[in-house]
């Protein structure tokens, strides 16, 4: 397959507006992120979770929230406003939100395009991935964006077998060709296609991924530091995870679930002294809804050999954790794009289960990378949005 790649940003004036193009549009984050946005903008909400408006990151250049347009790719039909009020009702959005902040659900709606394949669709790959490009470069014209920052939040999909690109591979193919900086929110393929990598390469944009960090592996990669910091000796670290939505139903593949679990498994083998026995098991929950519980059993050797347990429980909401990380993402990505910025966003790891690049696993390292990146975005500082 040849796939040619236009690297330089669009020729449109700097300044205002930034898009940020959601792949899985319609999705229970991708709707999150849309009415976040727009509530924090009009001061409905405080930007809790936002690593973004903390003030070691307010001065570093990075496009307003209010500056921010959405549009994206899915292949459901459920309109963004609709979703909106499905999510309200099972608790994820507060009460109300969606009524506030109806106009600029009805925006995003506005600009979202079929998404695919779908079944039936001859076109091959590199139809798929031009007429992808065509709808992402087709909103930075109508919108007049100084750049849009495309990211992947649409569900995981099984870890790609063969030459042939899975659809999160085609949508990221596409972003490079349309000439904008892609982040790979889940463990689907994405870049890490071998047959994209001379692609990602020659680019010249910035990418981040893969696969959110947002509850159980977060608690991993601050306690597994921890306990190797301590002297202390894992034994056994396992790990269930329950969970419903789409998310509960396409893991709910043992394939998919394998993509998953892949970047669970990583922080602890490069932050422990010498592999744990176990494994993470995933369980499908419909019940559950968009809202999730992770338990961890962790069994370490202390003092003279004395056994000890280390049990924990994360209950949270995944759209609701993972939305303000999209947001930051974007931010960062958009800010990097604008900097001159290329190749993989190693300092970005923060964020991921699986990061690209180089960097440590460790949250608190990681930290430190993510405040070095921002010395040196802020060192760009006049470029204006």
């Amino acid at each position: 397959m040849s796939v040619s790649v236009s690297s330089s940003s669009p020729s449109f004036p700097s300044g205002v507006r930034t898009g940020v193009w959601l792949v899985g549009a319609r999705g229970s984050v991708a709707t999150t992120v849309v009415a976040g946005c727009a509530a924090i903008s009009a001061g409905l909400h405080p930007p809790t979770g936002m690593v973004t408006e903390t003030p070691a990151f307010t001065d570093c250049g990075l496009p307003p929230l209010p500056s921010l347009a959405f549009g994206g790719h899915d292949t459901l039909d459920c309109p963004l406003p609709k979703r909106a009020e499905q999510l309200a009702a099972g608790g994820v959005l507060p009460h109300g939100l969606p009524a506030a902040v109806q106009s600029e659900l009805a925006a995003a709606e506005r600009e979202i395009r079929p998404g695919g394949p779908l079944p039936g669709d001859t076109r091959d790959e590199s139809a798929l991935i031009g007429a992808f490009a065509d709808d992402i470069q087709d909103f930075v014209r109508r919108r007049g964006l100084a750049r849009a920052v495309v990211v992947n939040v649409a569900s995981t999909e099984p870890a790609a077998t063969g030459p042939a690109l899975p659809p999160s591979s085609l949508y990221a193919a596409a972003a490079l060709r349309a000439g904008c900086p892609y982040v790979n929110f889940t463990p689907s393929t994405g870049l890490h296609h071998p047959e994209l990598a001379t692609l990602a390469a020659d680019s010249g944009l910035p990418y981040a991924g893969r696969d959110g960090k947002t509850g159980q592996t977060l608690l991993r990669a601050a306690l597994a530091p921890m306990l190797t910091q301590r002297a202390l000796a894992v034994r056994a670290w396992s790990g269930t995870n329950l969970l419903g939505g789409g998310d509960g139903a396409a893991l709910a593949d043992p394939a998919a679930a394998a993509a998953k679990n892949a970047g669970k498994e990583r922080v602890l083998a490069e932050t422990l002294a010498t592999p744990p026995e176990g494994e993470v098991h995933i369980d499908d929950v419909p019940a559950l809804g968009d809202w999730k519980t992770a338990w961890d059993h962790i069994a370490f050797d202390g003092f003279l050999g004395t056994r000890m347990v280390l049990q924990t429980i994360w209950q949270g909401c995944d759209s609701a954790l993972a939305a303000p990380l999209v947001l930051d993402l974007a931010r960062f990505a958009a800010r990097a794009h604008e900097r001159g910025l290329a190749g993989p966003l190693g300092e970005l790891g923060f964020y991921f289960k699986d990061p690209v690049g180089d960097g440590p696993a460790a949250l608190s390292e990681q930290y430190a990378e993510l405040l070095r990146f921002a010395d040196v975005l802020r060192d760009g500082e006049g470029a204006g949005w």
